[in-house]
């Protein structure tokens, strides 16, 4: 929308886009968490009903390791008939165990996808629902893809998150305490191994994860930038080919590619380190307990300890620790991974929640110095469209003014056309019309009421616009057509085409006004597009219009055919008509001529001719060979 009013924000990042390194701080990670919970709680019988299926399925594979150690101890009972009959009881149970504690898992795994997809379908309403809420300078100072970022990728960041990731530590520390106390329960003693290992694996663990987490990181920059310049060349295929640039595009290409490969070869090799590294320390650990196991059990054998002695333990009791200690190696080792997949999760909600709290375009209306005193309730209705615009001053960013002690008057009915150098502030001037911004100081009125005191829909109701932006969305011509009067009769359609001189046109299509359009109207020209841009302009009957480079997708014979459909379009209408071709403003009523945010020329194109000013420079120099 900045475009033509200069002083524009430029886009080449967002300005709320994280950097590659951005780290959370821990008063904004226990904001999140409890953000996060709030989302929970409000589906709190779920959140109930997963507690209780985690808890019961993993207090039920714990005891398998002990039933297991039941059944080896079994086999060297006296009687072989009674010591096969407890293998197979305790196998038995074993079975029933883990079978209902994998029911119990599927289940949980099934209410968590439920939950989170709960959470994440409120998630994403909220932000669609800000974003169309949001001030028009929100998206002239965001990139549209990391908008569409924040709604995809962080939200699925976040989803999978409370997917996995929070089963996962909810599951470890169940684990991990679990396995803890069944092995005091069996060895004290062995359960010393770990003070040692276990640690050394941690360090080992986050040391790793130091060196390689910046390697991941620039293997993201890397294919960034590979996918982005893909993405360039490929949309301006045109120009390679027409200026014969096809191998210095394949050369670069393949430099980015080389660059991307070895990026993912660095941080794949050096991250395959971890878990051969971390699997030794788990083998070595196994491997002292089983030494020192088969010790005390020999001591325990001969009679040298009792059973009541730390050291006693039984052949079954060394199966059963063994199982134990990979239950409790398994999770502490993999918790730096998933802390560090947390970690990303909570960076991307809290880019989620950074839309979600933005202030709406009437919040930001009402914090503005300038707009104490006006309610913004006022309906307006019966609009006549005597426009007015007193000592307007306005700029995009605070100290740089772009209209500077701007005076308008447009009665109804009236044609004014602007015109100006690019940069000017023509546009800037339609965006206070339409308050998509608010003015610094002064005043607009329309029919004698300030703008600022009325509702933004029923303003904006009062206006019909053609942009020099043609946008159309993903559906059927007749649709789009109607996209500006949803009630509009297949008559009402058919005159406005006919009136846009487009009618013709959709006729030859195979399938006419049901023509599906894809991808923004890709499967038409761009003049077919603003024709129908036109169309649809031509439904409502509001009482002023805007036309802002509305014809400059056209060429000029097109454009000699519809001079008089847009006649027909302006008539007994207030217009404010922005060109570039100063042939389509000849007929205005009143042409400003608008430089540096000022006016400094107004008058009919005769009398500005004559006054040999700005104006007859302009529009001479459209000859200038």
């Amino acid at each position: 929308m900045m475009g033509g009013g200069g002083g524009g924000l430029g886009r080449s990042r967002s300005l709320n886009s994280p950097r590659p390194d951005e780290k959370i701080d821990k008063k904004t990670k226990s904001r999140i968490l409890l953000r996060l919970g709030g989302y929970m709680l409000q589906h709190k019988w779920l959140v109930m009903l997963a507690a209780g299926l985690m808890v019961a399925s993993n207090l039920l594979a714990l005891i398998g390791p002990k039933l297991s150690g039941l059944a080896v101890d079994a086999i060297g009972y006296g009687d072989k008939a009674v010591a096969l009959d407890k293998v197979f009881y305790y196998c038995g149970l074993m079975l029933v165990f883990y079978t209902v504690s994998a029911m119990l898992s599927y289940m949980l795994a099934v209410v968590m996808i439920r939950l989170s997809q709960k959470i994440i379908y409120t998630m994403r309403r909220q932000i669609f629902d800000k974003l169309v809420n949001l001030p028009i300078s929100y998206f002239d100072t965001h990139a549209t893809g990391d908008i569409i970022s924040h709604i995809s990728y962080d939200v699925d960041t976040v989803n999978a998150s409370l997917s996995h990731d929070l089963i996962q530590v909810c599951v470890s520390i169940i684990t991990v305490t679990g396995s803890l106390v069944m092995m005091i329960s069996i060895s004290p003693t062995l359960v010393a191994v770990f003070a040692v290992t276990v640690p050394v694996s941690i360090i080992f663990t986050r040391y790793k994860s130091k060196k390689i987490r910046p390697l991941f990181r620039v293997r993201s920059i890397k294919l960034g930038v590979l996918n982005g310049f893909a993405e360039e060349m490929l949309s301006g295929q045109r120009t390679i080919k027409a200026y014969g640039r096809e191998e210095v595009v394949t050369r670069r290409f393949q430099e980015r590619n080389k660059e991307a490969v070895d990026a993912y070869y660095a941080a794949d090799y050096y991250g395959a380190i971890i878990g051969p590294g971390v699997n030794f320390i788990n083998n070595l650990s196994i491997a002292i307990i089983i030494i020192f196991g088969g010790i005390f059990f020999m001591f325990s054998q001969s009679g040298a300890v009792g059973e009541g002695s730390v050291f006693f333990i039984t052949l079954g009791g060394i199966t059963a620790f063994v199982q134990y200690s990979r239950k409790l190696a398994g999770p502490i080792n993999e918790f730096a991974n998933i802390l560090s997949d947390l970690q990303s999760a909570l960076a991307a909600a809290e880019r989620v929640f950074r839309i979600i709290d933005e202030k709406t375009e009437d919040e930001v209306s009402a914090g503005k110095p300038g707009n104490r005193g006006y309610t913004g309730n006022t309906e307006l209705g019966g609009v006549k469209g005597h426009v007015r615009l007193e000592n307007v001053k306005f700029g995009y960013l605070p100290g740089k003014t772009i209209i500077h002690d701007l005076s308008i008057d447009a009665p109804p009915g009236s044609t004014v056309a602007i015109v100006g150098p690019t940069g000017a502030g023509k546009t800037t001037i339609i965006n206070l019309l339409m308050r998509f911004y608010d003015v610094d100081s002064g005043r607009i009125f329309i029919d004698r009421h300030e703008i600022r005191s009325l509702t933004r829909s029923s303003l904006r109701r009062a206006y019909t616009m053609v942009l020099q932006d043609t946008w159309l969305f993903g559906g059927t011509i007749y649709e789009n057509i109607t996209y500006a009067k949803e009630d509009a009769t297949p008559e009402e359609v058919i005159a406005a085409a006919k009136a846009a001189k487009i009618h013709s046109f959709i006729e030859s299509l195979p399938d006419g006004y049901n023509t599906l359009l894809t991808d923004d109207g890709i499967n038409i020209s761009k003049g077919q597009k603003q024709l129908i841009t036109m169309a649809r302009a031509m439904l409502p009957k509001s009482s002023m219009l805007i036309l802002d480079e509305a014809t400059s997708n056209v060429d000029s014979r097109t454009e000699i055919k519809i001079q008089g459909a847009m006649r027909r379009l302006m008539k007994g209408r207030t217009c404010f008509v922005i060109a570039h071709r100063l042939s389509t403003v000849q007929n205005a009523d009143v042409i400003l001529v608008v430089r540096d945010g000022n006016v400094i020329e107004q008058g009919s194109h005769e009398q500005l001719m004559a006054a040999g000013g700005f104006y007859s420079l302009l529009y001479n120099s459209q000859f200038d060979q």
